[in-house]
């Protein structure tokens, strides 16, 4: 499959040809489904937490005799059921990440990125660049305006420098993600409306979701 390579006015100044190997719609989507619930659960803070009788402070006597008063008895005023007392069963800090194996991750990106050319919301970009000395928010406004990239937009590039005029220029606009080539995952494809790539991005995501043919 070939795709257009346009330059930063929306003009095609040449061709991509996609290798077969970089294409897959016909499984993928258990995978998909996979990678995605991994990448949420390795995001997720997991810093809840609650303190147990243990943790609290106080209660280290006897609130009142065991027999004779008619009460239940309790042996510390910071058990569960006292106002002020331990949380029972409560959250603790923990980690949520789950294990998914690099070839399911591997399908699940070259199924996403392959339904993402399919449906025309990758562009390829000759070279994604801004002026070095003043980088304007407009310009790459302008710049996305004329290669018709519209929506929630991921801007991938060969390496990610946060003082880079393409990152100051894009920084500002809303729904814009600037990413490196080899950070990209199943997620950010599916979260974006249209996938933005230089030609050397491009390069380092088919060689990441090739399939190894023998």
């Amino acid at each position: 499959m070939n795709l257009d390579i346009v330059n930063m006015k929306g003009e095609k100044v040449g061709v991509y040809e996609l290798p077969d190997t970089a294409l897959e719609l016909e499984k993928g989507s258990q995978a998909v489904k996979d990678a995605v619930v991994y990448i949420n659960n390795a995001r997720r803070a997991g810093t809840a937490s609650t303190k147990t009788r243990g943790q609290v402070s106080g209660g280290g006597r006897k609130p009142f005799k065991q027999k004779g008063l008619g009460r239940a008895r309790s042996g510390s005023s910071r058990n569960a059921s006292w106002r002020h007392g331990g949380v029972a069963f409560g959250p603790t800090p923990r980690s949520f990440a789950t294990k998914l194996n690099a070839k399911v991750r591997k399908l699940a990106l070259r199924r996403s990125f392959s339904e993402s050319v399919k449906n025309g919301n990758v562009i390829v970009v000759d070279d994604i660049k801004f002026d070095s000395a003043t980088p304007k928010t407009k310009e790459a406004v302008a710049a996305f305006n004329a290669m018709k990239a519209t929506g929630k937009i991921v801007c991938v590039v060969p390496e990610y420098e946060y003082e880079s005029p393409i990152n100051l220029a894009t920084k500002n606009i809303a729904g814009v993600e600037l990413l490196e080539a080899s950070d990209v995952n199943t997620y950010d494809i599916l979260w974006a409306d249209m996938l933005v790539c230089s030609k050397d991005a491009m390069d380092v995501i088919v060689k990441r979701i090739e399939k190894v043919t023998k």
